[in-house]
C-alpha cells in the first residue's frame, strides 16, 4: 500500500477532513518552528554580543512562551483530530466491509476463512490507529516543515540552503528502500497472523472432536508451531526497523554535521553574522526531523497499511449480479417455475444442477429426494437469491428472479438451514429474527406453534433464557425448533427447508415434524427431505440426481 493509497481516501470520506486539517495544523506548526528559531536566535545573540539583561529580554521571552505554547496546542489538536479521524475511519471501514461481504454472498464467503475475516475487521482495522495518530501527520509535517525551514534558511545564506536541498531528499530514498523491505515482512507476518486466527478458530470450534480423536496435543503442537512462525516475523521485521532507525538517524546527523561545518569555517572567518548562523543552526535539524520520524513512525503502521490493502481487496471483489426490480409478484397466488437451471462450482468437475427444471404451483408442498451433493440444497440457494444460475432461469409468475431486488424477494420466504444458526443472545431475541418489531405475544404466540414451549417453559427464565453462540445450551432439536418459531413469526408465504429433522432423535423429529405440518399450512414449500416421515408431509415428492462428471 501506498504512503497515502487513493483508495483510502475513496472508501474513508472522513480522511478527506483529516488531510485538510492536518495540512492546516502543519502549515502553523511550520510557522511556529521558525518564529521560535528566530526568537531564541536573537535572545542568544542579544545576551552575549549585546549584553542585555533580562528586562530588556521580557518581551522576546514572553513571545517565546507563547510560541512554546502554540505548538503544544497544535500537537494537542493534531492528537485529537488524528484519533477521532481514525475512530471514524475505522468504522466506516468495518460498516463497508461488512456491507460488501453480505453484497459478495454465501458463495463467496464459503471461500474464505472466516478466522481471517473476523481478523481483517478486527485486529485489522484497529491496527489502523498508528497509521492516522502517528504516521499521517507526521507525513504532512514531513512536507510542509523542510520546505518553510528551507525557505527561511535559503534567505539567509544560500550555501547552508543548497546543503540541506542536496541531503534531505536522501532521507526518504533511504526510507523507501527500507520501507520495500518492511512491507514484503510484514505481508508474511500479516497472512502468518490470519493463519494462526483461523487455524485457532477451527480448533476451538472442533475441540470436542479432536478430544474423542486424541487430536487435541497435535493441534497445540501446530499452533505453536504457527505462533513460533509469527514470532519470528515480527522479530525479523523490528530488526529491520531498528536498523532503518539508526540509518537515517545517521544520516540526517551527518547533514546537519556539513551545516555546522560549512557556518563555522564561514564564521571565524566573518562571512556570517553570528545570529544568522544561530538561527540556521537552530533550524537546520527541525529540517531534518520530520522526515526521521517519518520512517519511525513507518514501522508503527505498516500492519494497518497491510491489512487496508487486504480489505480494499475484499470491498474491490466485484459482487454478483442481482436485480432491481422491488416490483415481486404476489408469492402466495403466484407459480413458481425452474427451467432448465445449471449451477456449477469451479472447484467441482460436475456441475450442482444440471438443467434442472420444477414447477410449484401456489400452497403446494413439494419434497426433494436424492442422494448427499445431487444439489438439492443448491436448488435452495438458487431461490434464495444466494446464487445465481450460470443457465437456466426462475421465473416467479413470469418474472424472471434474476431482475427481481434480492432483498425485496427475501421478505417473502422463510428459510430454516439443516443446521441453523443461533446468535449468543435470549431465545426471544433469536425468534424475534424473524421480525424485528414483532410483540412479545407475536414471539410467544410463534415460539408455542414451534414446539418451542415445551422445553423453554421449564427453563428458569423462559424464552428469556440466554443462550450461546450456535445455540451453546440447547440440543439439536430444541435449535430446530427455534429456527421453526423464527419461520413461524416471519409468515411469508414461501417456506424453504433443509433437510430440518437430520440427525435428530425420535422424539425431536416427531415435534419438528408437527411444527413442520403447522407451518406448511396455507404456503408453498419446499422441503428436502432424506426421512420418510418427512417427506411424508409433501404432496409432490421430486427425486433431485446428481449431474454426471463430463467425459
Amino acid at each position: 500500500m501506498k504512503p497515502l493509497d487513493p483508495r483510502l481516501l475513496r472508501h474513508a470520506r472522513t480522511t478527506r477532513a483529516f488531510l485538510a486539517a492536518s495540512a492546516v495544523l502543519g502549515t502553523a506548526t511550520a510557522g511556529l518552528v521558525i518564529a521560535q528559531a528566530t526568537l531564541l536566535a536573537d535572545m542568544i545573540a542579544r545576551t552575549f554580543l549585546g549584553s542585555a539583561g533580562l528586562g530588556d529580554l521580557r518581551a522576546p521571552m514572553l513571545l517565546l512562551l507563547a510560541v512554546v505554547a502554540g505548538r503544544a496546542a497544535v500537537a494537542w489538536l493534531q492528537e485529537v483530530a488524528a484519533h477521532r479521524s481514525a475512530a471514524a475511519v475505522k468504522s466506516q471501514l468495518r460498516g463497508r466491509l461488512l456491507e460488501h461481504a453480505t453484497l459478495l454472498g454465501p458463495r463467496w464467503l464459503s471461500g474464505e476463512r472466516s478466522g481471517e475475516l473476523a481478523t481483517l475487521a478486527t485486529r485489522g482495522v484497529d491496527a489502523l490507529d498508528g497509521y492516522f495518530a502517528r504516521y499521517l501527520p507526521q507525513l504532512v509535517l514531513a512536507v510542509t516543515v523542510p520546505l518553510a525551514v528551507g525557505a527561511r534558511i535559503l534567505l539567509g545564506d544560500w550555501l547552508s540552503a543548497v546543503i540541506i536541498a542536496v541531503t534531505v531528499p536522501l532521507i526518504p530514498v533511504f526510507a523507501i528502500l527500507v520501507g520495500l523491505a518492511t512491507q514484503w515482512k510484514m505481508d508474511r507476518q500479516w497472512r502468518t497472523l490470519s493463519l494462526l486466527s483461523a487455524h485457532f478458530l477451527d480448533v476451538v470450534a472442533g475441540l470436542p472432536t479432536l478430544k474423542v480423536f486424541g487430536r487435541a496435543k497435535a493441534q497445540a503442537r501446530g499452533i505453536r508451531e504457527v505462533t513460533g512462525r509469527y514470532r519470528k516475523a515480527t522479530m525479523s521485521t523490528l530488526r529491520i526497523a531498528f536498523v532503518s532507525a539508526m540509518v537515517l538517524e545517521l544520516l540526517s546527523t551527518l547533514s546537519v554535521a556539513l551545516v555546522a561545518v560549512s557556518i563555522g569555517l564561514r564564521l571565524v572567518d566573518g562571512g556570517m553574522a553570528f545570529e544568522t548562523a544561530l538561527l540556521i543552526l537552530i533550524l537546520a535539524p527541525e529540517a531534518y526531523f520530520p522526515l526521521r520520524q517519518v520512517g519511525a513512525q513507518y514501522h508503527a503502521s505498516v500492519e494497518g497499511l497491510t491489512a487496508a490493502g487486504r480489505i480494499f481487496e475484499v470491498l474491490e471483489t466485484p459482487p454478483p449480479e442481482a436485480g432491481t426490480d422491488t416490483r415481486v409478484p404476489d408469492v402466495r397466488r403466484a407459480t413458481i417455475r425452474v427451467d432448465g437451471v445449471t449451477v456449477a462450482y469451479p472447484e467441482r468437475d460436475a456441475p450442482a444442477l444440471d438443467a434442472f427444471s420444477l414447477t410449484l404451483h401456489p400452497g403446494e408442498t413439494v419434497a426433494l429426494t436424492g442422494p448427499s451433493g445431487s444439489g438439492k440444497s443448491t436448488l435452495l440457494n438458487v431461490l434464495l437469491g444466494f446464487v445465481r444460475p450460470d443457465a437456466g432461469r426462475v421465473l416467479v409468475d413470469w418474472a424472471d428472479l434474476a431482475d427481481l431486488d434480492p432483498d425485496a424477494w427475501r421478505r417473502h420466504l422463510a428459510w430454516v438451514p439443516q443446521r441453523p444458526y443461533l446468535f449468543a443472545g435470549t431465545i426471544a431475541a433469536n425468534i424475534r429474527l424473524g421480525d424485528p418489531d414483532a410483540t412479545d405475544e407475536a414471539v410467544r404466540a410463534a415460539a408455542r406453534a414451534a414446539n418451542v414451549l415445551e422445553f423453554a417453559d421449564g427453563l428458569p427464565r423462559g424464552l428469556d433464557t440466554p443462550i450461546g453462540e450456535r445455540g451453546a445450551g440447547l440440543s439439536a432439536g430444541q435449535r430446530q425448533r427455534v429456527a421453526l418459531a423464527r419461520a413461524f413469526l416471519r409468515d411469508a408465504p414461501l417456506l424453504l427447508l433443509d433437510e430440518p429433522t437430520s440427525g435428530l432423535d425420535a422424539e425431536s423429529e416427531a415435534a419438528v415434524i408437527e411444527a413442520v405440518r403447522r407451518l406448511a399450512a396455507d404456503r408453498t414449500v419446499v422441503l428436502v427431505a432424506h426421512r420418510p416421515a418427512l417427506a411424508a408431509l409433501a404432496d409432490r415428492i421430486v427425486h433431485v440426481a446428481p449431474a454426471e462428471v463430463a467425459a
